[in-house]
Parts: C-alpha cells; structure tokens; sequence
C-alpha cells in the first residue's frame, strides 16, 4: 500500500518559520537605519533652506532694501519674519521680500504640536559658536535633538 502525503510535516514548519524569522530579525535594524537616514536627510535640507533664506535676507539688508537700525547686524529679529516677508524700502509701491514660502519644522524635534519656529534652537549674532544663546536677531539656526547623527556629529552641531 502506497501512503499518498498531503502537506507539510511540522518539522518542516518549524524550519521555515525559524528562517523567516531570522530573516526579519537581519531586517529591521535595516528599516530602522533607513528611517533614521530619512529624517537626517530631511533636517539638513531643512537646516540649508533655512540658512540660505537668512543669507538672502542679509544681502537683502546689505543691498539697502529692508529698513534696519545703524547697529544693526542685518539678520532678520526672529525666524518668522523670513514667511511673512519685509517691505522692499527701494520699491516705490512698498511690495514684500519673502525669503521662505513656509517655515520647515525640525524633523527630529520631539514636541509635534509646537510652532515650527520653537523646533529649532536660535543663535544670534552676538552669541559665540561655541555658546549659541537667542538675541537680538537670528544669524543662525541649530536642531534641539538629543543626540548624534550616522556620521557621529551631534545633531545640534549640524
């Protein structure tokens, strides 16, 4: 009499289960890693966006087109002003400078539901690179977040 088999053995079961399994575990620190690549990806295009629209907003203040007091450094008073635009003091109609359509929010600062402007350390013209404190003015900008990038750089000295 000849036995006809219909399926799997549990031993063959147990087999590809621990092979899939295996084959996961190998996986996700790969999808962690490519998430996190991700997000520092984002936070350096939105560092450069953001510091390219206050080196415009400099050379617009050098140029003599936006009003600013004689001791001033020529960098905008806070970070919104780059959205909501200055008045061209050259143009007789008195149109706006914008230098940002929108204000990028930090994407590794952990607080979702705050302003875009409070994800974002500030540094003033005045501060010290080594000491960055908010002033007068916003010379440069730096992440908040904790801890270091993939390269081993701290992510607040990107």
């Amino acid at each position: 009499m000849k036995r006809q088999s219909r399926g799997f053995t549990l031993i063959e079961l147990v087999v590809t289960v621990a092979i899939i399994g295996v084959l996961a575990a190998g996986a996700v620190p790969l999808l962690e890693i490519g998430a996190r690549r991700a997000k520092e990806s984002e936070l350096r295009s939105a560092l450069r966006q953001i510091r390219g629209a206050l080196d415009a907003y400099k050379t617009a203040a050098d140029a003599g087109r936006i009003a600013r007091a004689a001791d001033a450094s020529g960098y905008p008073p806070k970070l919104t002003v780059l959205v909501d635009g200055v008045r061209d003091i050259k143009d007789p109609e008195g149109a706006r400078i914008y230098f940002l359509r929108r204000l990028p929010r930090d994407p590794l600062f952990p607080d979702a539901g705050a302003p875009a402007e409070a994800s974002w350390g500030q540094r003033s013209y005045a501060s010290s690179p080594d000491a960055p404190a908010a002033g007068a003015d916003v010379f440069d900008v730096y992440s908040l977040a904790e801890g270091t990038g993939l390269d081993g750089v701290p992510y607040r000295a990107w």
